[in-house]
C-alpha cells in the first residue's frame, strides 16, 4: 500500500513538472539554434539571380538608294475614241465603201444611199438660182438706167436669195444621204449591206481610233498623291506583252461605291496590233525618293503587328520601324521610311521584342553578299 502510493506521488511530480515546463516556452528551440535574446531566426540568403545572357543579332546599315514608287493598278485596254455611225435619212444603200478592219481617214466616205431625187433637186435648185440672177442683174441695170423703180430690184434680189436658198437646202439633203469618217480610225463592224433599205438612225458602223490606245484603271485614295499628269507607267497584257506608256488623265471625283479614282494611260500603237478590251496590269512610277533595298526576311511584325523592320539603337536596344513599301521586286522589298543611320536587323529579328537589350554584330559575309544581290537593277 506504502509503495503505491510512492508511485503515485512520483507520477503527479512528474506531470507538475511537464506543466511547468511547458510554461517557460522554452521547447521551442529543442532540436534548433534559436538566436538569443528572442531575436526572430533567419531565413537562409537566397543565392543571387544569375544575369540573363543578352541575345545576338546580325545587323546592317543599308546602302542608301533613290527609286521610283510603284503603283500597280488592274484595269484594261481601251480605244481612245469611239464612235457608232448611223444615217440621218431613209433610204437604199448604193455604197458601202467599207469592210471591217479597214483604216480610214477623217473625211473618207463610209456609205452613201440612191440620191437620185436629191440630186435633180440640186440641179433645179442650181437652175433657179441662174435665172434668178439674170434677172437680178436686169432689174439692177433697169433701175440705173431710171427705167424701172427700185423696188423692182430689190424684189428681184430677194427672189434670187430664196433660189440661192433652196439650193442649199437642196444641197444638205443629199449630204444627210452620205456618211464620212468623223476621225481617223479602224472599222471594227459593219452592221448593214450593200443593197438593204434602212430608217433614218440605223447604225451603219463602229469605229474605233487605237492610235493611241489607252489602259484604264482605278487607283485607291492612298496612292492618288503619289500620282503625276506625265508620270511613266509599265503596262504588261494577259497575253504577256509588255509596253510602255505615258499618264494623260487623273480623275478628281472618285467613284462612290469603291472610292478610287480612274486614270487613263496612253500607249502607242501606230501599227493598231494591241486591241481593246483586254486586261491589263498598270505599273505607274511615281517619282524618285529615297530608300533602301532589303530581302523579304528581314520584314516582321511589331508587338502591336504593324509591318516594318527592328533595328539597334545606340544603347544596344531594339527599336521598331514601320516602313513604307515603294516596290516588291522579284528579289527584295524597296522600302522608305528607315532612318538613314538605322542599324537593320537581318538576322534574328523575330527572336526579339521592342525595347530588348541585345549584343549587335556586323552581319557575316555571306548576309552581305545576299544583300548586295537584292540591290542589283535597282533604280
Amino acid at each position: 500500500m506504502a509503495k503505491f502510493k510512492l508511485h503515485k506521488v512520483a507520477a503527479v511530480a512528474v506531470l507538475i513538472g511537464f506543466a511547468a515546463w511547458m510554461g517557460t516556452g522554452k521547447f521551442s528551440s529543442v532540436g534548433s539554434a534559436a538566436p538569443e535574446n528572442g531575436a526572430a531566426p533567419t531565413e537562409t540568403a537566397k543565392p543571387a539571380e544569375e544575369k540573363t545572357a543578352l541575345r545576338t543579332v546580325a545587323v546592317i546599315v543599308p546602302p542608301r538608294i533613290q527609286h521610283s514608287r510603284a503603283i500597280r493598278i488592274s484595269g484594261r485596254t481601251e480605244a481612245e475614241k469611239r464612235a457608232v455611225l448611223a444615217t440621218r435619212v431613209m433610204g437604199v444603200i448604193e455604197r458601202l465603201a467599207v469592210k471591217e478592219g479597214d483604216h480610214v481617214k477623217r473625211g473618207d466616205l463610209i456609205l452613201s444611199l440612191d440620191a437620185e431625187d436629191k440630186v435633180a433637186a440640186i440641179k433645179m435648185a442650181e437652175s433657179m438660182v441662174t435665172q434668178r440672177q439674170a434677172e437680178a442683174d436686169a432689174a439692177e441695170r433697169l433701175v440705173k438706167g431710171g427705167n424701172a423703180p427700185k423696188l423692182q430690184a430689190d424684189q428681184a434680189r430677194a427672189a434670187l436669195a430664196a433660189a440661192k436658198s433652196q439650193e442649199e437646202s437642196a444641197k444638205t439633203e443629199f449630204a444627210r444621204s452620205q456618211i464620212f469618217a468623223p476621225f481617223n480610225g479602224l472599222i471594227d463592224r459593219v452592221h448593214v449591206e450593200r443593197g438593204s433599205g434602212i430608217l433614218a438612225g440605223t447604225e451603219v458602223a463602229t469605229l474605233i481610233n487605237l492610235d493611241p490606245l489607252l489602259a484604264i484603271g482605278e487607283v485607291s485614295e492612298r496612292d492618288l498623291q503619289f500620282l503625276k499628269l506625265g508620270s511613266e507607267a509599265d503596262i504588261e497584257l494577259v497575253d504577256g506583252t509588255k509596253v510602255k506608256g505615258t499618264l494623260r488623265y487623273i480623275s478628281r471625283d472618285a467613284t462612290s461605291a469603291t472610292r478610287t479614282f480612274r486614270i487613263e494611260v496612253a500607249i502607242p500603237n501606230e501599227d493598231k496590233k494591241l486591241p481593246s478590251g483586254m486586261t491589263a496590269e498598270i505599273t505607274v512610277h511615281a517619282a524618285p525618293e529615297e530608300a533602301v533595298v532589303l530581302p523579304r526576311s528581314v520584314v516582321t511584325l511589331s508587338n502591336n503587328g504593324d509591318l516594318g523592320i527592328r533595328a539597334v539603337d545606340k544603347e544596344s536596344r531594339i527599336v521598331f520601324y514601320p516602313i513604307d513599301l515603294l516596290d516588291d521586286m522579284p528579289n527584295g522589298f524597296v522600302l522608305g521610311g528607315i532612318p538613314a543611320d538605322a542599324q537593320v536587323v537581318v538576322a534574328g529579328q523575330d527572336l526579339v521584342s521592342d525595347g530588348d537589350l541585345v549584343t549587335a554584330v556586323a552581319a557575316d559575309e555571306a548576309m552581305l553578299k545576299r544583300l548586295a544581290n537584292v540591290s542589283v537593277g535597282t533604280n
